[in-house]
């Protein structure tokens, strides 16, 4: 772990944070979301150096996810970071989107923008303040539940698990090694600390723990994160001590977001944060910020939805291949599900859903997608400022529900028809959908889905345009030069 900042850090307003509401949001360091393409090599990749050594600082050897990446690192993308470190949120979507993703040397910086840990208006003075608050109040949220649950601090092992073993030895050298480093601390530092960790000691006074659910949820998470994917290198080697580091975070998350507590599936969204950030810190808040949005995926009511609109774009796109799948119920649609709530994560080679997961997470298509909402608002305002008197109905809506993720499933669903369509019984269906992993190419279906997109607002647009607008004065304005600028 790097020594922190040297940094003095203001005072500011301890908050009273109800247990019902999201801590993330309730600390504000959540970036503001605006609502809303080659393989990477291994070799490109930052992952643990497999080896221990007694060694401190520069010559630590032990993967110490611990230490964030520098928060003054500039982005090497062009136009989107400005001389003070501020950053343009919609250029830094929008290259995401048209670069098919960003490099890996710099896709640990640009995360922590893209998930909000680091607000985009924040300058590079003030983000070592930023991620110094952040990491004393994260520690302090995880002693929280770990003093009240100090059976569950450490993971229960059966014996019959050599790698989890393995893991949980590589952990605890790990956390000696960070006590020893804070020992190492100048009484500047110590001091500066202390003082923020009275301040979040304060701000997490209130907050209270289920205790029913909690003790339910750290159970299963001691289920699931044992069945992460351990061939990823991240956790090979002294990298198995990663799976404990993700244990601690997803505890965290849960203790501190009852409303969402844990589901499964979330250790395989949460491992990828982990990967690519290698921090313990980062990767809980940019997680927290993820599942601001995303969290009702996880739910029975989000479940349902996604499937819906899953099945009434396909509709839309091949009317034929829906009948077949629906039959009786939207029961045919549930493996898309999986799709959608993991980002397509065993359906594409490892890297590059990890690209894809950083396309559909840049939002930049329903961002523009605003931008022709307001268009389509202003010919209305025009159409109702007229002199005739000649009604004029409603504009057929684009489905604004219709994200690029749906697209990309139902690109999939296309490009596999004649399969799916020979597909009898749910059975047959998920043998199809499971031989399908690793298989798929990104590259491929990402063309595929753009395409599809462009097709339906193209038809959208034209039944918009048949009778239902008027010629605009201003090209800007105009509802199909919105849509047709998609992809300029």
């Amino acid at each position: 772990m790097n020594t922190l900042q040297e940094n003095g850090l203001p005072p500011s307003p301890a908050h009273n944070i109800p247990v019902c509401e999201s801590t993330a949001k309730e600390l504000g360091v959540c970036g503001t979301p605006i609502k809303t393409k080659g393989k990477n090599g291994l070799t490109e990749r930052s992952s643990p150096v497999n080896h221990v050594t007694a060694e401190f600082g520069d010559q630590l050897k032990v993967p110490s996810v611990n230490a964030p990446a520098p928060s003054t690192t500039p982005l090497g993308l062009p136009g989107v970071m400005d001389a003070e470190g501020r950053v343009d949120e919609s250029r830094l979507r929008m290259h995401i989107f048209k670069n098919g993703g960003v490099s890996p040397s710099e896709r640990g910086p640009v995360w922590r923008f893209l998930f909000g840990m680091y607000p985009c208006s924040s300058t590079s003075l003030e983000r070592p303040l930023q991620q110094e608050q952040l990491k004393v109040r994260y520690h302090a949220m995880k002693r929280k539940w770990q003093q009240l649950f100090p059976a569950a601090v450490r993971l229960r092992l059966n014996g019959t698990d050599a790698e989890l073993v393995a893991a949980v030895q590589y952990f605890d050298v790990r956390q000696e090694r960070v006590k020893l480093q804070a020992q190492n601390q100048s009484a500047e530092v110590r001091e500066r600390l202390s003082f923020l960790e009275l301040q979040a000691q304060v701000l997490f006074e209130r907050v209270t723990f289920d205790m029913e659910e909690l003790p339910e949820a750290i159970r299963i998470i001691d289920k699931d994160v044992p069945r992460t994917d351990r061939d990823l290198p991240y956790y090979s080697g002294e990298g198995l001590g990663n799976l404990l580091v993700l244990r601690d975070i997803l505890i965290t998350y849960a203790a501190f977001h009852p409303e969402v507590s844990y589901a499964q599936g979330m250790n395989d969204l949460c491992s990828r944060f982990l990967e690519v950030l290698d921090s313990e810190v980062d990767t809980y808040w940019s997680f927290s910020c993820y599942m601001e949005k995303f969290s009702k995926d996880f739910r029975a009511d989000g479940l349902h939805r996604k499937i819906e609109l899953e099945a009434a774009l396909l509709k839309e796109l091949d009317p034929q291949l829906h009948t077949h799948l629906i039959t009786d119920s939207m029961e045919s649609f549930t493996f898309c599900h999986r799709w959608l709530l993991l980002g397509f994560q065993r359906e594409f080679e490892h890297y590059d859903a990890l690209r894809l997961f950083e396309i559909l997470s840049c939002d930049h298509l329903e961002l523009i997608s605003q931008q022709v909402d307001r268009a389509r608002y202003q010919e209305r305002i025009a159409r109702r400022h007229s002199i005739e008197d000649k009604p004029v109905s409603e504009a057929q809506a684009v489905n604004t529900e219709f994200t690029f993720e749906l697209f990309i499933c139902a690109t999939i669903l296309l490009d596999n028809r004649d399969a799916l369509l020979r597909c009898r019984n749910d059975v047959q269906l998920i043998q199809f959908t499971n031989s399908l992993q690793g298989t798929l190419d990104l590259n491929s279906t990402l063309k595929k889905a753009e395409e599809h997109f462009y097709n339906y607002c193209k038809r959208s647009a034209w039944d918009y345009m048949n009778g239902r607008c008027r010629t605009s004065k201003h090209k800007e304005d105009n509802f199909l030069f919105q849509l047709r600028s998609f992809f300029s």
